[in-house]
C-alpha cells in the first residue's frame, strides 16, 4: 500500500490561501521561505503552500499555521531586487500538517496527503444544488456588475457540479479565511453549503452597500457640502487669526500683471478672472476655466527674439547646412534684406515643393537657424478636422487651442518660424475643411487679428515666418494656393547626390554609429557606385540608408573581427550591400518600328518609358494596356485623331482604319501611368506602326499634343532630361515652349544631350522617323501602294473606259439593218483573218492590247 506521508519544505504564506488546481503568482521575502523554495527546484520542485493564522508574526510555528495547507509545484522562480523572490505555483493536492520540524535554514513538514473532495451526493442531489449555486450566482452578478463581466459568465456555463463547485472555490474573490474554510472541505455536499453561505453574504453585503450609496447620494449634494465646508474653514481662519493662501485668481492676477498685452486684451482677461474667483473650487466650469487662463496667461502675446541682421553669416549657415539648393538660398537671403532695410516683421509665406527626401524639412530648420528663430514644426500630413487649426470651444470638456496657438506656446515667443509640413495631404470632412481654415493663417492680410475659437482673443501672426511644404501643388486648393510663394525644390543629379553623400551624409551616418574618419573611408567611386545602382529616387533618403547599413557592417566588423581601419571601393561594395539593386535599361541604339521611348516624371525623380504600338487586321478599334490613367488614355485618342487626319499625306489607304486594329501598350504594367506629356510620343509611335518607317534609336520625346498637330509645352523637364541621360539617350525632342525651362538647368544636366525644340508634329516626324531607303532595297510599308499596283490600276480603268465606248458603238449600229449587215460582214472578214494569223503564229491587235 503506497505511503501517503510525505516529508516536504513548507512556506508560510501571509492573507493567501492555494487550493489545487490553482496557479498563484507570490512574493517571498523571508529567509526560510527563500530557502524553502530553492531547495525545492534542486529536488522535485514541490513546497507545502500552508496559511499563517496572525499575519503580523515573522516566524510562525506549528501552532501558528493552519493544520490543511496544498503541495504546490513550483513552475517559476525569478529573483528581483532587493533580494525578494517571485514565484509561480500551481496547487496540486491537499495534504494535513501532522508535524513540524524546524531547521537552521528552512523548515520541513510531515504531511498526510488527503483523499479528493469525497462525492457524498446522488445525482438529483447534484442537479438541485447546481441549480441554487447558479441562482445565487445570478443575483449577486446582478449587483456587482463588475463580477459579472470578468468571472460570473464563465462560472455559469460549468455544467458538472464537481467542477462548478471548484471554479468557484477558485475563481470568486474570496478572503484567505473563506479559502481556508473550503480548502478543509472533505465531501462535496460540505463544499457546497460551505459555498452557498459565502455567496449569501457577499450578496447581503454588496445589497446593503448599494443602499447606503442610494441614500447617501440623495441625501448630500457635492457641491453644496463643498461649499459649507469652504465656508467652515474660512470662518475657523477668521477666528485663529491665520492668514488664508494666495488663491489661484490672485495668481492668475500677477501673472496678468506681468504680461505686455493690449488694454482691450487684459480686460477681456480680467473679466475672465473674476468669473473664475466666484465659482466653487471644485465645480467642472471652475476647472475648465482654469485652464483657459493657464493657457491664455502662458502665451507669449509681445515676447519677440531678435533676428539675426548679418547676411554673410546668414549666408555662411545656410551653405553649411545644404549643397545647392541655390533658388531657396537667394530668396532667404532676399527676405533678410528686405527686413533689416525697413524694419519691419511682416513676413511671406513661403511653400517649398519637391519630390520626398530633398531636404524640404532641414531646410525650413537651417532658415530658423540662419534668422536665429525658434523653429516650430506642425505636421498637417492627415489632417481631417477644423479643429486642429482654429482650435474647439472652451466651453467644452476637454477643449484645447488649435495646432497653431500651441505650436507658438511651445515657442515662447510669437515670431518662431512655424513649419507646415505635408500641407498638401491636409483633408476635409462633416468636420469641416483643414484648407479653408488655413486660409486666415496663411494670409498676411487677415493674420493680423487670428482668432482662435479656445482662445477667443486676437492673435497677431503676421510676424510669424511660415514655410510650408508639399510633394505636388495639385492637391493643394487654389485659393490657399494663391496665398503662398512656390519654391520648387527639383530632384538632385547624380553629381549633386555625390557631393551630398560626401560632405554632409557619410559624416553624419559615421556619427551615428559611433565611427571615426580613421576606422571607416568610402572611397568616391563606390559612392558614385551607390547612388547609381543601388538607388533610384529624387531625393538623398535611399543613399543616406545605404551609407548606413554600410556603417553598422563596419562597426561590426571592428568590434568581431579587430579591425582597426575599413575602407569600402567599388570593387568591394557588393560585400556590404549585396548585389546591384537597378539596372537602367539603356536606349535601343537600333531604329525600330512602332516602338518609341518617351520620357516620364514620377515622384522619385524622371524615367524613361517605350511605348510600343502593334497593328493587326480587325475593325477600327484601339487597344489601350499598361494601366494608362484617365488623362493618358485621353492623349492616346488625341493622337489617334491627327494620325487619322494626317494619314492620307503618308500614303495610309482611306480604308486602312477601318480594317485594322491599333494596339498601344507601354511594359511594366503593373505600374499605373497618368499624365499629358506622352501624346507625341504615341503619335510618333502609331504612325511608324502605321506606315512601317522606322523611329531612330538613342532618341526620345515629350510633348502633348492637339488634334491639329500643335505640341504643347509640360512640365517635370529637368527630371526627365535626368532620365535621359541615365538611359544614355542621344536625342531629346522637347516642346518649343519649354525653351525657358531648358535654357535655367545646368550644363551638368544638359551636357551631351542633344535637344531639339519641336512645335508641331510635322518636325517631331522629320526628326524622328529614319530616311527612306531608295532602290529595290526598298521595303513596302503596310497600307501604302507601290508604284507598279497604281500603273495596273491605271490600265484596268483605261480599259473599262474603252469597252465602254465599244458597247455605245454597237448600239448604233443595231439601229440600222444595212448596219448590222455590213458589221457581220466585217466580223466574218475579221473572223476568216484572225485564223489566218493564228496559223500563221501571230496573234490579233486586239487580243495583244487586252494582254498588255
Amino acid at each position: 500500500m503506497e505511503d501517503k506521508n510525505q516529508r516536504i519544505p513548507v512556506i508560510a504564506l501571509r492573507g493567501l490561501t492555494v487550493l489545487p488546481q490553482m496557479t498563484v503568482n507570490f512574493d517571498i521575502i523571508r529567509g526560510k521561505s527563500v530557502a524553502a523554495v530553492e531547495r525545492a527546484m534542486t529536488g522535485d520542485q514541490q513546497v507545502f503552500l500552508v496559511a499563517q493564522k496572525d499575519l503580523s508574526e515573522m516566524t510562525p510555528g506549528m501552532d501558528g499555521l493552519f493544520s490543511v495547507g496544498t503541495i504546490g509545484f513550483v513552475r517559476q522562480l525569478v529573483k528581483m531586487p532587493g533580494g525578494m523572490i517571485r514565484v509561480t505555483v500551481e496547487g496540486r493536492e491537499r495534504a494535513r500538517m501532522l508535524r513540524l520540524a524546524s531547521g537552521e535554514t528552512y523548515d520541513t513538514a510531515e504531511l498526510e496527503i488527503l483523499d479528493p473532495v469525497g462525492d457524498d451526493l446522488s445525482e438529483i442531489e447534484k442537479e438541485a444544488m447546481g441549480r441554487i449555486l447558479r441562482e445565487n450566482l445570478v443575483e449577486y452578478g446582478k449587483l456587482n456588475a463588475a463580477a459579472g463581466k470578468e468571472f460570473l459568465g464563465a462560472l455559469l456555463a460549468i455544467p458538472s457540479m464537481e467542477e462548478l463547485t471548484e471554479q468557484i472555490a477558485i475563481q470568486f474573490p474570496w478572503s484567505y479565511e473563506a479559502r481556508q474554510r473550503l480548502l478543509e472541505c472533505g465531501t462535496l455536499s460540505a463544499l457546497y453549503e460551505t459555498e452557498l453561505q459565502l455567496i449569501l453574504t457577499e450578496t447581503e453585503v454588496y445589497r446593503v452597500k448599494k443602499d447606503f450609496q442610494g441614500k447617501v447620494k440623495t441625501a448630500i449634494d457635492k457641491n453644496q457640502r463643498d461649499y459649507i465646508l469652504r465656508e467652515q474653514m474660512r470662518v475657523i481662519r477668521e477666528e485663529l487669526g491665520e492668514e488664508s493662501p494666495a488663491s489661484d485668481a490672485d495668481q492668475f492676477r500677477e501673472e496678468l500683471a506681468a504680461l505686455e498685452v493690449s488694454q482691450e486684451i487684459r480686460e477681456r482677461i480680467e473679466k475672465e478672472i473674476g468669473r473664475f474667483e466666484h465659482m466653487p473650487a471644485g465645480s467642472q466650469d471652475a476647472n475648465v476655466l482654469r485652464s483657459y487662463l493657464e493657457t491664455v496667461l502662458e502665451l507669449p502675446w509681445n515676447k519677440k527674439t531678435q533676428d539675426n541682421t548679418d547676411l554673410r553669416r546668414a549666408r555662411e549657415i545656410l551653405e553649411a547646412d545644404h549643397y545647392g539648393l541655390t533658388k531657396v538660398k537667394e530668396r532667404i537671403l532676399e527676405y533678410l534684406a528686405v527686413r533689416i532695410l525697413t524694419k519691419k516683421g511682416t513676413s511671406p509665406i513661403l511653400c517649398l515643393v519637391g519630390p520626398p527626401g530633398t531636404g524640404k524639412t532641414s531646410i525650413a530648420r537651417s532658415i530658423a537657424r540662419a534668422l536665429g528663430k525658434k523653429y516650430v514644426r506642425i505636421s498637417l500630413g492627415g489632417v481631417h478636422d477644423e479643429a486642429e487649426i482654429r482650435g474647439h470651444r472652451k466651453t467644452y470638456v476637454g477643449a484645447m487651442p488649435g495646432r497653431i496657438v500651441e505650436g507658438i506656446r511651445h515657442a515662447g515667443v510669437s515670431n518662431p518660424l512655424m513649419l507646415l509640413d505635408e500641407i498638401d495631404k491636409v483633408s476635409s470632412d462633416w468636420r469641416g475643411d483643414t484648407a479653408s481654415a488655413l486660409l486666415e493663417v496663411l494670409d498676411s492680410e487677415q493674420n493680423v487679428y487670428f482668432r482662435d475659437h479656445y482662445i477667443e482673443l486676437p492673435l497677431d501672426l503676421s510676424e510669424v515666418l511660415f514655410i510650408a511644404t508639399a510633394n505636388t501643388t495639385q492637391t493643394i486648393p487654389g485659393p490657399l494656393l494663391d496665398r503662398m510663394e512656390l519654391i520648387e525644390i527639383d530632384s538632385y543629379t547624380e553629381n549633386e547626390k555625390f557631393h551630398i553623400g560626401k560632405e554632409y551624409l557619410i559624416r553624419k551616418q559615421m556619427e551615428k554609429n559611433g565611427l571615426t574618419e580613421k576606422q571607416l573611408s568610402i572611397s568616391d567611386g563606390a559612392l558614385r557606385a551607390i547612388i547609381h545602382n543601388y538607388t533610384r529616387e529624387a531625393g538623398v533618403r535611399s543613399l543616406e540608408r545605404r551609407i548606413g547599413d554600410i556603417c553598422r557592417k563596419t562597426a561590426r566588423e571592428i568590434l568581431e573581427h579587430d579591425k582597426k581601419r575599413v575602407r569600402v571601393t567599388e570593387k568591394s561594395l557588393e560585400k556590404y550591400l549585396g548585389r546591384e539593386k537597378l539596372l537602367f535599361e539603356d536606349a535601343d541604339p537600333e531604329p525600330q518600328i512602332g516602338i518609341v521611348r518617351g520620357l516620364a516624371w514620377t515622384s522619385v525623380g524622371g524615367d524613361t518609358l517605350e511605348i510600343e504600338v502593334n497593328v493587326m487586321p480587325g475593325k477600327g478599334n484601339l487597344q489601350l494596356t499598361g494601366q494608362m490613367g484617365d488623362v493618358m488614355k485621353e492623349s492616346a485618342q488625341t493622337a489617334l485623331t491627327y494620325v487619322r487626319s494626317a494619314s492620307s499625306s503618308y500614303g495610309v489607304a482611306e480604308d486602312f482604319f477601318e480594317t485594322h486594329d491599333l494596339h498601344i501598350h507601354i511594359p511594366e504594367g503593373a505600374v499605373p501611368k497618368d499624365g499629358p506629356s506622352a501624346g507625341i510620343t504615341m503619335a510618333t509611335a502609331m504612325l511608324s506602326a502605321v506606315t512601317g518607317q522606322k523611329v531612330r534609336g538613342l532618341l526620345a520625346m515629350t510633348g502633348e499634343i492637339t488634334l491639329r498637330g500643335r505640341v504643347l509645352m509640360i512640365g517635370g523637364l529637368k527630371e526627365k532630361l535626368l532620365a535621359a541621360r541615365m538611359a544614355h539617350v542621344a536625342t531629346v525632342l522637347v516642346p518649343a515652349k519649354n525653351r525657358p525651362d531648358v535654357e535655367e538647368l545646368s550644363k551638368e544636366i544638359t551636357e551631351g544631350l542633344e535637344i531639339v525644340y519641336v512645335s508641331k508634329m510635322d518636325e517631331v516626324i522629320q526628326r524622328a522617323f529614319v530616311p527612306e531607303e531608295s532602290g529595290a532595297g526598298k521595303k513596302k510599308r503596310p497600307g501604302r501602294k507601290t508604284a507598279a499596283e497604281k500603273e495596273k490600276e491605271a490600265r484596268t480603268a483605261a480599259g473599262k473606259e474603252k469597252e465602254a465606248r465599244t458597247a455605245t458603238g454597237k448600239e448604233k449600229e443595231a439601229r440600222t439593218a444595212a448596219g448590222k449587215e455590213k458589221e457581220a460582214r466585217t466580223s466574218a472578214g475579221e473572223e476568216a483573218e484572225e485564223k489566218t494569223q493564228t496559223a500563221a503564229g501571230r496573234k490579233p491587235a486586239a487580243k495583244k492590247e487586252q494582254e498588255a
